[in-house]
């Protein structure tokens, strides 16, 4: 009797510490299944889950942590892991080597993936599978210091904007009911830029235990971007109901993209000129943007903000831009496309005014500033062209027209960033340029946005 009441206590004593344990392991377990439990119910709220957006928000939260940890990766490597003079002439050659073929290549993505509506899913599979095979071969390179290194960027380059443009065609087919454009866009835009912002701590750690462990981390993210592809509905391969569009403005070209004496002009139609004069003040910003990156990156090097060390420098600058951005494209869903040309008007109008003080008082907290406004703006004004597109664009072509215009706004900020890497490091010189920039996009759209606005087509999207 008396053993058998040991052995129930020893089995009590032993049922106790297994509860324990398993206490310990749910709690511990609890942080990563509570998180993704969390966001999984963050990105398919309002129906996103059942129509396929909240898959589509998760692939760009990780395409955008995959993308940073490539960029730290050729940061250290092209960037800071040389005296600045010779940096600049390695960043001068891989853009000659990556950027000058992209501007080729680029007016080339939107037509092909025109041609392809039915393999959207494959062809986002297989920018995501191309970027993980690319990070392995830049891995390599950057630890033997091989020429590898420029023509697999390119790849990387290409695959990501491929990326880009067939993400801009597939979100319209992916509405939830009465859910705008605009919102679907915001919350895609802040799933990456939250991904982002926690990626990059993480591929700076990764690349303190050596050079190649970013591009490591990129490559096990872009296989798993590869089998999420996959996961979103089969609709995003159906082309029923599209055709493809041609950039024009003018009033002949607002129908009818079946005529015969058309037939022959492949490209953007039927867009109207609210979604012209919107496109060009957004690539505007965009040249902006890239123009940014480059000249500020090799200008804080050089010359860090007062009392700051250089990386210090670029990360109050990297911290504000992003923030911005983040910002605006809160503010855009919130705003629910109303007004979408005077939003635009107005927003180019402000990071003009912001980058001419800035240049006339050049200083760590005008630098950081205009980082973070045209960060603010050029989320902003994005979503306004998204809203007009959805607007003004019919049905039939509006997945063709997100497509074409993404295609043109991504070798705007090429152009810009070419521009950048040559100017010369001095502060109010290069701030005055962005002004010019800026100045130069909001001069040619205004008269017309304006008009627009006046005269315009009566909103016809869904409310969000």
């Amino acid at each position: 009797m008396a053993g058998a009441d040991r052995g129930s206590v020893r089995g009590g004593g032993s049922g106790r510490v297994g509860g324990a344990v398993r206490s310990v392991g749910r709690a511990l377990h609890f942080p990563v299944t509570g998180t993704a439990r969390g966001i999984r119910k963050a990105t398919h709220a309002h129906g996103a889950g059942e129509s396929g957006l909240g898959k589509l928000i998760e692939l760009h939260a990780v395409n955008g942590a995959g993308d940073v940890m490539i960029t730290v990766a050729l940061a250290s490597t092209v960037f800071f892991s040389v005296p600045t003079d010779e940096a600049r002439g390695r960043v001068a050659l891989y853009l000659a080597i990556t950027m000058a073929p992209f501007t080729v290549l680029a007016p080339v993505i939107g037509p092909l993936l025109d041609r392809l509506p039915h393999g959207r899913r494959a062809a986002m599979a297989g920018a995501m599978l191309a970027r993980a095979l690319l990070a392995l071969i830049i891995s390599g390179a950057v630890a033997s210091g091989s020429l590898e290194l420029y023509p697999a960027a390119l790849g990387v380059l290409v695959a990501s904007k491929a990326y880009g443009v067939v993400r801009s065609a597939v979100v319209p087919r992916l509405l939830p009911p009465r859910f705008s454009l605009v919102k679907a866009n915001s919350r895609v835009t802040l799933a990456g830029l939250l991904a982002t912002g926690v990626a990059a701590p993480i591929a700076a750690g990764l690349h303190t235990v050596g050079d190649p462990w970013p591009l490591y981390g990129a490559f096990v993210i872009f296989v798993a971007g590869t089998f999420l592809s996959f996961s979103l509905p089969p609709k995003v391969d159906s082309a029923k109901g599209e055709a493809r569009a041609l950039l024009a403005a003018d009033e002949q070209h607002l129908h009818g993209p079946h005529r015969k004496d058309q037939a022959r002009r492949p490209g953007l139609r039927t867009v109207g000129p609210a979604v012209t004069h919107a496109l060009g003040a957004n690539a505007a910003l965009r040249c902006l943007s890239g123009f940014l990156i480059f000249f500020l990156a090799f200008l804080l090097r050089e010359h860090p903000l007062a009392g700051q060390s250089a990386a210090v420098s670029l990360g109050i600058v990297g911290v504000a831009a992003g923030a911005g951005n983040a910002l605006g494209t809160a503010v855009g869903a919130w705003l629910k496309a109303r007004a979408p040309e005077i939003i635009i008007v107005t927003v180019v109008a402000v990071v003009l005014g912001t980058a001419i003080v800035a240049a006339l008082f050049f200083g760590t907290i005008f630098v950081a500033f205009l980082a973070a406004v045209a960060g603010f703006a050029q989320a902003l004004a994005k979503l306004s062209l998204d809203a007009l597109i959805q607007r003004d664009v019919p049905e039939l072509v509006r997945t063709s027209a997100f497509a074409r215009s993404e295609t043109l706004l991504q070798m705007a900020w090429v152009f810009g960033g070419a521009i950048g890497i040559v100017m010369p490091l001095n502060g109010t010189l290069g701030l005055v340029v962005a002004a010019a920039i800026v100045a130069a996009g909001w001069l040619t759209t205004l008269r017309g946005l304006l008009a627009s606005a006046r005269h315009g087509t009566r909103p016809r999207a869904r409310v969000a």
